[in-house]
Parts: C-alpha cells; structure tokens; sequence
C-alpha cells in the first residue's frame, strides 16, 4: 500500500493545538503509512524557530514541540524520508506540465511525493490540496 504524505500544515497541528488539530490526529491515527519528507520536516523546524523568535513560544516549548517530532521517528504510522536534489527536475517537469499554478515549496511536496510513491496528501493547506488535486493526488483534508 503507498504512503500517505503529509505535509506541514498537517504535522504542525499534530504538534500544538489548533482548531483542526483533533481531526489531525484522528486522521493520523487512521493511516497506515504516513511519510514525512525531509522538506516537511525542514518547514516546521522553521515554523517552530520563527515561533520562539517571534516570542509566541518560550525556549522549553520549543524544545517540547522539537522532542516531540523527533519522537514521530519511532513511533508509526510515520516513516520519515529524505528526498534527491532530482525532486527539482521533478517539480520544474510537474510545473510546465501542469495547468494549475502553484507556490514553489507546494510544487516541491508534490515532486517528493511523486518521488515516494504516495498518491494520497494530508494537508491542511487549500492551494496545495488545490494544486495536489490537479496532479491527480487523492487529498485528505482533516477538519474540512
């Protein structure tokens, strides 16, 4: 069975509570595989970085939301996965082909995912579900 991906509108709300964060982890719960890119994981060390810079979360916070991604690496459905500098070419060949206009970093998890052979996203992100749709993705947008 291929992976679900999800990516890091999903895996924040999995970290600290948010409107939608229930339904995240209720979603999370019923995957089977759910891989965590080396991009995702890059973008929600930023989000956490730019919440403790911005003075939202206070240092021991921050190091709680950090353990507790680094304990998504043993803990399933989570299979976490680094992505080749081809995951570009990929994106630059979805980008031409592709009549939906996206932003960059979401034309790079649809690349990653295309890489990894998932075919369904989790996101929480309604352009990037948008834009997964008219690759031919599956999308599950918990909370919606």
């Amino acid at each position: 069975m291929p992976p679900t991906y999800i990516d890091s509108s999903s895996l924040l709300k999995t970290l600290w509570n948010e409107p939608e964060s229930a339904a995240v982890r209720m979603s999370v719960a019923a995957e089977h595989r759910l891989v965590v890119s080396a991009l995702t994981e890059l973008e929600v060390e930023v989000q956490l970085r730019a919440r403790l810079l911005a003075g939202s979360t206070s240092k021991s916070q921050y190091r709680a939301y950090r353990n507790r991604l680094a304990s998504f690496r043993d803990v399933a459905p989570f299979e976490f996965a680094d992505v080749p500098g081809a995951v570009f070419r990929i994106a630059l060949e979805q980008h031409v082909s592709s009549p939906v206009q996206c932003r960059t970093l979401d034309r790079l998890h649809l690349a990653a995912m295309e890489h990894l052979g998932a075919r369904r996203l989790m996101t929480n992100d309604g352009k990037q579900a948008t834009a997964a749709r008219s690759q031919g993705y599956e999308v599950v947008v918990p909370g919606s």
